[in-house]
């Protein structure tokens, strides 16, 4: 399905004011585009509070970035995991009630998680960019800025907030799009994790080339449903090629115990991407060593 970047009901100055013109679809269709139309105008906001001149300007001071690729191929548990923070999804509503981002990042790394995953929309995921700023003061490991990037402005903030990499979704990106963020990407020493949700996508991110982090979802964005066989399907599909470009492929989404980790590791998963089953534990922790097999 074509996910719309915007409402397609575009404005028109009518005697200096301006009035949009109705459309038979400017609702959104699913909640994919209901994010995007809304990240919009976040974007916009955001700008406005802080301009991207001013984001360069910052980025100029910062240290290097760690290595978020690096850590998931050298992880001592297999696979490896990127434990995740998140506090509430469109789907599920609130996942946690008792949020304290710095304490669960905490338990994470002493738990031993490779990379951690710092959700930062607002609006859906009650995250942000300031939950970003608290984890990078606290933990020493390479956060993914998990995110619905469409500009390189929200790079400059991911980089800024202690990032080291990022989410880049095809089915919200044209190719242009993802060579582009990506080279902007590189330039402020980001990883990307470029995420796909079936084989057709697959077959976009390996014919542009050059992506050596790669997420199968699990989870279809427009209806929220997950099946774990997503992974072993579009793999095969591209199983020579994965190996050509040397690919590390992330599972994410619908991983709840052990077994899940086990059964997408036999599909070539070589890491997982993991949060709501660790977020509705007490104890994350002892929750991430369990699904560590510890």
């Amino acid at each position: 399905m074509e996910i719309r970047r915007r409402p397609p009901n575009p404005k028109v100055k009518v005697a200096s004011l301006e009035y949009a013109i109705p459309h038979e679809e400017s609702e959104p269709r699913n909640i994919l585009e209901k994010i995007l139309w809304e990240k919009d105008r976040e974007i916009i906001a955001s700008r406005q509070r802080v301009p991207l001149e001013e984001l360069k300007s910052q980025v100029k001071d910062l240290p290097n970035t760690k290595d978020f690729l690096g850590a998931l191929r050298n992880s001592s548990s297999f696979p490896a995991i990127i434990a995740e923070i998140k506090k509430a999804s469109p789907s599920k509503g609130i996942i946690r009630e008792n949020f304290n981002p710095v304490e669960i990042a905490l338990d994470y790394q002493n738990a031993g998680a490779a990379c951690l995953s710092v959700l930062t929309d607002k609006s859906f995921f009650q995250g942000g960019f300031d939950v970003l700023v608290q984890v990078r003061k606290k933990v020493d490991l390479p956060l993914l800025c998990k995110e619905f990037i469409v500009q390189p402005y929200q790079l400059y903030q991911a980089r800024v907030s202690g990032a080291d990499a990022v989410l880049l979704i095809a089915a919200i990106l044209s190719d242009q799009d993802l060579i582009y963020l990506r080279k902007v990407s590189i330039s402020l020493g980001l990883n990307v994790l470029v995420e796909v949700h079936n084989s057709n996508e697959m077959a976009r991110v390996l014919q542009i080339g050059g992506f050596s982090l790669v997420g199968i979802n699990n989870r279809d964005l427009t209806t929220f449903n997950t099946e774990l066989k997503t992974t072993k399907n579009v793999a095969d599909a591209h199983k020579e090629q994965l190996i050509k470009q040397d690919v590390l492929l992330v599972s994410e989404s619908g991983l709840i115990n052990r077994k899940d980790l086990e059964t997408v590791s036999s599909y070539g998963a070589k890491a997982v991407l993991v949060g709501e089953s660790l977020m509705r534990q007490d104890d994350v922790g002892s929750a991430l060593r369990n699904l560590m097999g510890i």
